[in-house]
């Protein structure tokens, strides 16, 4: 039986998602939580790979397994061995054909960042923080340069290991509540740290320390060292996959509730 689960995680205390050697990782963590509830060793492939201090909203992931289990059941065996800061939300059988990572039409983010002339305390790890004024129009503008399908080159760090740097960036949203904004990204893929090397460009245009049409500059540019410098990943949040309705697997959870 093939089994996808909806996980949420806080990313601050982990290395990312993808195993490590460490075992410090959130894939480590579910892996040894399902191995101990199943009495079986279990290894889990996941939507969209997260890095360090980045949190997850919905990351889904699958395994197969001969153990035949309700649903909930498997919901509730592996958050008694998971750390408080991650949780399974769901878990749905699906057919040998899914696979969380090919199956998915698009993957979601968003990116938190408090402006502030202090820094944060009670949102320390989870959002990122600018202490100078940011302008919504010229963020905007910025924005709609990258829309589309292009090659994102300028934005790709040097440990990225995509077959392709082009990539289709469908949707940017950016907006205001109080001292927060929120950043919403949805494409069909990312690149390794794009979204936060476009945050840092973003951020300079906000700041007006640089014009939106900068932009589409260091986007032609297909060159790294044209863009702003990567941002932090602590306001970084994978919102989640998107799947054709057939596989029937929900598209949001209650953390998505919690999200400023």
């Amino acid at each position: 039986m093939r089994l996808a689960l909806g996980i949420s995680y806080n990313g601050q205390a982990y290395q990312g998602w993808q195993s490590q050697l460490s075992g410090q990782t959130i894939q480590d963590q579910l892996e040894r939580a399902l191995s101990k509830f199943s009495a079986q060793k279990v290894t889990t492939l996941c939507a969209g790979r997260t890095d360090a201090g980045v949190h997850g909203l919905m990351q889904v992931a699958h395994f197969d397994t001969d153990l035949i289990r309700p649903s909930n059941s498997w919901v509730r065996g592996a958050n008694c061995y998971l750390p408080p800061d991650i949780a399974v939300q769901w878990a749905h059988p699906v057919p040998d054909e899914f696979h969380c990572r090919a199956s998915a039409l698009a993957r979601r983010y968003a990116y938190v960042l408090l402006e502030s002339p202090v820094r944060p305390s009670i949102d320390c790890g989870r959002v990122g923080w600018v202490f100078r004024p940011l302008e919504l129009d010229a963020m905007q503008q910025a924005a709609s340069c990258l829309l589309g399908e292009h090659d994102f080159s300028s934005f790709r760090a040097s440990a990225c290991q995509a077959l392709s740097p082009v990539k289709t960036l469908q949707r940017i949203n950016i907006s205001q509540r109080g001292a927060y904004w929120r950043f919403e990204f949805e494409a069909n893929a990312f690149l390794h740290h794009m979204i936060r090397n476009i945050m840092g460009c973003l951020i300079v245009v906000g700041q007006r320390r640089q014009p939106p049409q900068w932009m589409g500059d260091v986007l032609r540019a297909r060159n790294r060292d044209a863009a702003a410098p990567t941002f932090s990943p602590h306001g970084l949040y994978f919102v989640g996959p998107r799947y054709a309705a057939h596989w029937g697997l929900p598209d949001r959870t209650a953390a998505f509730d919690g999200l400023p």
